[in-house]
């Protein structure tokens, strides 16, 4: 593509048209069922996109740390849930900065310890939030295990003054594994683990906050679902596009832009982005970034600059030729950015910021 000679490398390629047509993709299912979509922020971490997000129709936006929340604000985002653990008493004056500039902030309970450390951080600054509680559905990371101890924690809940229980959520990343066909059941299971939870509390007023790219379009079209938090459909990647199958290969929009720089035997060539570049993410099969183009040229190990390229069709390469990745995880990529070079009509057309890069407190 001749638009390539213009861009230094490695870099971050974001192709406009098909990042709008990912976000009014989601949100058209949500508004079509009645759900807010609530994206996380943690794949794109990019004012730009979130404003793009917003004007499109979404609720609000959701964030893994208060620090993403304070990067994105001039987005003019409203409504923010900070969707981690927080028990650090030095995150208390940010927290309650950020709540002085938002509508409305909510943030996750994840455990009856977390709870009680959450009520210490905003009794320190007297501050009262609405907090969405986590259930773990299959991920087996953060949230109660069992029915009894999602009603326990909700008691616990109540009980604590500065914080006002106000839905359920989840992290339903498990479904990555389950074959396509199967999504449906999973997301069905996951919404009747929420609903049995919420029922045996006694409030049918909590919210159900279920958030996964791999079942958010699905989940928004079950009764009961009212916000799905997905993140990195806005991009897409190989594990959204080849494992799940919830979009197609041509609809990814995020790639690595890299230059061949040495072809030091047969079989294999050396390319200037390394794992600085790509994140130390992998596929199953141990696979890090694949050629866009379809040709078979795989990214299958890496050293912090360079590259290992391999497959049937890395020997046709040159030194100097420009070629664009799909990654195997797209999140962690931005994270290394500090900007990413805009596509649009098929050509270069500027830079913009990711204003959250390295945001992890």
């Amino acid at each position: 593509m001749e638009e390539w000679k213009k861009v230094e490398t490695p870099c971050l390629v974001l192709d406009i048209e098909k990042t709008v047509a990912n976000i009014e993709r989601m949100q058209t299912i949500c508004r079509e069922h009645g759900v807010e979509l609530r994206p996380h922020i943690k794949t794109h971490k990019m004012v730009e996109i979130a404003k793009m997000q917003l004007a499109a129709g979404a609720a609000g936006l959701t964030c893994a740390k208060i620090s993403e929340a304070e990067a994105l604000l001039p987005s003019g985002v409203k409504s923010v849930f900070v969707a981690h653990s927080i028990v650090d008493p030095l995150k208390g004056p940010r927290l309650k900065a950020l709540s002085e500039k938002l509508d409305e902030l909510f943030v996750g309970v994840t455990s009856a310890g977390q709870a009680q450390a959450l009520e210490a951080v905003l009794a320190g600054v007297d501050l009262t939030l609405p907090v969405i509680m986590a259930i773990d559905t299959g991920l087996v990371r953060e949230g109660t295990r069992t029915k009894e101890e999602g009603v326990a924690l909700a008691k616990i809940i109540e009980d604590l003054p500065h914080l006002k229980l106000h839905g359920i959520y989840t992290h339903e990343g498990h479904a990555y594994k389950r074959a396509g066909e199967d999504r449906e059941t999973v997301c069905r299971e996951v919404l009747e683990q929420l609903l049995e939870i919420r029922k045996l509390i006694g409030n049918e007023d909590l919210k159900i906050w279920p958030g996964c790219s791999v079942t958010g379009a699905c989940m928004a079209t079950l009764l009961g679902v009212d916000a799905v938090r997905p993140g990195s459909y806005v991009f897409g990647d190989h594990s959204l596009a080849v494992r799940a199958k919830t979009m197609t290969w041509d609809q990814v929009s995020l790639t690595v832009l890299a230059t061949v720089i040495d072809k030091p035997e047969a079989g294999l060539a050396l390319i200037d982005a390394g794992s600085k570049v790509f994140s130390s993410d992998k596929t199953p099969e141990g696979q890090t970034a694949f050629a866009q183009d379809g040709r078979d040229i795989i990214i299958s190990h890496f050293s912090e600059e360079h590259g290992f390229a391999t497959g049937s069709d890395v020997d046709a390469l040159q030194i100097g030729d420009k070629l664009t990745f799909v990654t195997a995880h797209v999140c962690p990529v931005l994270n290394l950015a500090d900007k990413v070079v805009l596509l649009r009509d098929g050509r270069v057309d500027g830079r913009w910021a990711v204003e959250a890069r390295g945001c992890s407190q």
